[in-house]
């Protein structure tokens, strides 16, 4: 089979928690938080280009080429190796942008994992989660390829098991810049820190949140209507920075019966958990 020639998937992923517990000098937060992979996912075709060029088959609307974080890890890989190959990227995406889903950091980890292994170019799981981070705090997690318990910026990575769920995820009409809500002055940037046991533990439920979730609410009232929709429903939270919210199931017909209850007026989608990132035996 010509590899060149297959859909590589990108996944999303849900953030369990979500716990700011400072500043660092350089701006950065933070945080603690659990990964969970999700099955909703875009998907990536890569085309070998003899020119060295990198370019996108279809440009994302909204989003500037040299935001794009796909080209962006194609050019890093480029650089690091001192491969002189060119490629161009077409992206299906399903996953929703500005929505808290991890779409253009997955998208970006695929790109890193796919060409590695088409250009042959050999570097490990670790490596290709160092030049992740470069691009992003989310992408190496999608490298990581497993769920996970993240601390430090979201690159300290600790795999969890987690039981087998169903979520049904509301998309919100909005689009929720990462950058300002962690910005905003009036979010809380002194969580204590908990232990990974913690998150395991009888309190779980209770004690754990996204701290990001009462700045979002506040200045975007659809992310709030539809949380508030949710929470009649179950224990429903944002995913990262938002717009995304989210309930969990124990089994798919749970998440498509409210999901059937959804007013006409919003819209959502039910997805399965994950184990681990489809492409994950292919970055050892």
């Amino acid at each position: 089979m010509n590899t060149w020639q297959q859909a590589w998937p990108a996944p999303a992923k849900l953030n369990l928690f979500l716990h700011v517990t400072g500043r660092r000098a350089d701006g950065y937060h933070t945080l603690q938080t659990a990964f969970r992979l999700i099955e909703l996912s875009d998907t990536l075709r890569f085309s070998p280009r003899a020119d060295g060029k990198i370019a996108l088959a279809r440009p994302l609307a909204g989003v500037a080429p040299e935001q794009d974080l796909c080209l962006r890890a194609a050019a890093l890989l480029k650089q690091a190796t001192g491969h002189s190959g060119g490629v161009d990227i077409e992206v299906d995406k399903r996953i929703p942008i500005g929505g808290g889903l991890g779409g253009g950091s997955s998208d970006a980890a695929t790109t890193l994992i796919a060409l590695n292994h088409l250009w042959r170019l050999g570097l490990k799981r670790g490596a290709l989660q160092q030049l992740g981070l470069e691009l992003g705090a989310d992408v190496p997690v999608f490298v990581f390829g497993e769920n996970a318990f993240a601390e430090g910026v979201g690159e300290q990575l600790t795999p969890v098991a987690l039981p087998a769920a169903w979520y049904l995820v509301l998309v919100p009409p909005v689009h929720v810049p990462t950058a300002a809500v962690f910005a905003a002055p009036e979010l809380t940037r002194e969580a204590k820190p908990i232990k990974i046991t913690a998150f395991f533990g009888g309190l779980k439920r209770r004690t754990l949140r996204n701290d990001l979730e009462p700045v979002v609410s506040k200045r975007y009232p659809e992310v709030a209507r539809h949380l508030a929709w949710l929470k009649q429903h179950g224990e429903a939270r944002m995913s990262g920075s938002g717009a995304c919210v989210y309930a969990e199931f124990s089994t798919e017909s749970a998440a498509r019966a409210i999901h059937a209850q959804l007013p006409r007026a919003m819209s959502g989608l039910v997805a399965r958990g994950l184990e681990r990132h489809p492409l994950h035996a292919l970055s050892e």
